[in-house]
């Protein structure tokens, strides 16, 4: 590689690195500038946690079974997030105006996309400091800080198939189509994946269905890096399989929105 080739890349690594700060910093401040997005995704899983676990004695009494609780919750606001921010958020930016022209620049998607993922990131994360400070107040939830590294690192590995499914919604729908379509996902996979119920609750058949699902999946795996619990043995088969899957329906539908607007 000659010297001029290795410093036309640093430059163009640099200024892609640059751009990527540029989009992170006002798509963050974009989210903030509406209150009711940030609240919002803080506080339904805290109310979540105080009306299905705190009361419950035998549930927020027992150590392992209050961080299984926590845990379930706690995927559930990494999910809601993930769907909502990408699957509602891109569904909006792609009715403004200046979304046709930004897309249009010769910077490409890539600074753009890892910006909101990394944005989206940020709020996931922000909507479990709720949840942990109710569970240490008021549940006998307890891990070490190994086990909280794993977890946050756990799920944040596992929020990435919906990450991908929230922009597979949102380059292919309306936001007035993609919200209900969000929800329709959300609430029947947060369910069968045992984020609101235990899976151990569950009928046979649908213990067996719950696996296939990458709630479950991810759930299990929290919880194995919160508890000691060992996940299922397919756990990170069907979330991977589920990653590749919804990554191919992610880059297919921006490439069909791109081709409808722009051709």
């Amino acid at each position: 590689m000659s010297t001029t080739t290795a410093q036309v890349r640093q430059v163009g690594a640099h200024g892609a690195l640059h751009l990527t700060w540029l989009h992170l910093k006002y798509q963050f401040l974009e989210t903030v500038r509406v209150p009711i997005a940030v609240f919002g995704n803080l506080l339904f899983p805290a109310l979540a946690m105080f009306f299905f676990v705190v009361p419950q004695e035998q549930v927020a009494g027992d150590p392992a079974i209050a961080t299984t609780a926590v845990a379930g919750l706690a995927f559930f606001a990494i999910c809601s997030a993930s769907l909502f921010t990408y699957g509602l958020g891109v569904a909006e930016d792609r009715q403004l105006p200046f979304d046709p022209f930004v897309r249009t620049l010769p910077a490409g998607p890539g600074p753009r996309m890892v910006a909101r993922i990394a944005n989206g990131g940020i709020f996931s994360l922000f909507g479990l400091m709720p949840l942990i400070v109710i569970g240490w107040l008021f549940t006998e939830a307890a891990v070490t800080g190994p086990q909280l590294a794993a977890g946050i690192g756990t799920i944040l590995l596992a929020s990435v198939p919906f990450v991908l499914l929230g922009m597979a919604v949102g380059y292919s729908l309306s936001a007035k189509a993609a919200l209900p379509v969000v929800q329709v996902i959300l609430f029947p996979l947060a369910f069968a994946g045992g984020l609101f119920l235990p899976p151990v609750m569950f009928p046979g058949w649908l213990d067996a269905l719950s696996q296939a699902t990458p709630t479950r999946a991810g759930r299990d795996l929290l919880v194995q890096a919160l508890t000691g619990e060992p996940a299922y043995a397919l756990a990170w088969p069907v979330l991977i399989g589920w990653t590749v899957v919804v990554a191919v329906l992610a880059v297919g539908a921006y490439r069909r929105d791109e081709g409808r607007r722009f051709r």
